[in-house]
């Protein structure tokens, strides 16, 4: 028992190394007073300094919150509703939706890019509209973060017994009531982890956005890409630990916000 708990431990250490040292070295290479970080020339902040004072950057890290954000908000209410339907109400193609809802997670980015692409142009033959841009990004996103967010919500539905519901609706409350007071409040964390697993895919989202991209909608995943090819500099290594950082940061605040103790009214003496 003792080795084998040892040997899990093991596994589970490399498991982490193997993850999170990438990570560690972008953090190292972004001190680094060497510009190409090919030796290590001392302990420097500079890159973090000329980072945020460019403006290329500034406008690229505007237009992915931006693009997250907006992407976020839209996805988050259709994916919800889709979510609490499927989860609450059967009707003639259900199985055929639910299953769909899978084709967008399964295919691969590339096929989804091109597919976006050729579809914004047949629009724009036929109507002149959906010039490329941040708003054919912000619909190309939205694409695929519905799913994503309709799965993780109608998991948290199936895990909620709807004789509470019922419950509620024998004592008078209407179908709104019982879902803003009842269902909403059970579902708040299964709609929180969609929404943050569908920003965080709108963050280090490349190739939906690169395809998708018209002028002035630069993101920070196409500004690093297009950067690289130069040269991976202290200033990519400083931008993309800033990534890091918020994403860490945002973790820890919507893991803290689950864990606080819930403020539950008084019970009443008898």
């Amino acid at each position: 028992m003792i080795r084998r708990s040892t040997s899990t431990l093991l596994l589970a250490v490399l498991a982490y190394i193997f993850l999170y040292l990438p990570l560690v070295v972008i953090a190292c290479q972004s001190l680094n007073a060497s510009r190409l970080g090919l030796n290590w020339g001392g302990l420097t902040v500079r890159w973090y300094a000329i980072a945020l004072q460019n403006p290329q950057i500034l406008s690229s890290l505007k237009n992915t919150l931006l693009l997250g954000m907006i992407s976020t908000l839209v996805a988050t209410a259709l994916g919800t509703l889709l979510g609490y339907g499927l989860a609450r109400h059967q009707f003639k193609g259900t199985k055929l939706l639910s299953r769909l809802l899978l084709l967008p997670i399964a295919v691969p980015d590339i096929v989804m890019a091109v597919s976006l692409l050729l579809f914004y142009s047949v629009l724009r033959q036929w109507t002149g509209l959906f010039q490329l841009g941040l708003s054919t990004m912000i619909a190309g996103h939205i694409t695929f973060q519905i799913p994503f967010i309709t799965l993780v919500v109608r998991s948290r539905l199936a895990g909620i017994d709807p004789a509470i519901g019922e419950a509620a609706a024998d004592l008078g409350a209407s179908r709104w009531q019982r879902f803003w007071h009842i269902t909403l409040p059970m579902l708040r964390p299964g709609i929180l982890a969609g929404a943050l697993l569908a920003f965080a895919l709108s963050l280090d989202d490349f190739v939906v956005s690169f395809f998708t991209a018209g002028p002035g909608s630069t993101t920070l995943p196409i500004y690093i890409y297009s950067s690289v090819k130069r040269g991976v500099t202290g200033e990519i290594h400083a931008v993309s630990t800033m990534l890091i950082l918020a994403a860490l940061f945002g973790t820890i605040v919507v893991t803290w916000w689950q864990a606080r103790p819930k403020n539950l009214p008084p019970v009443a003496n008898t």
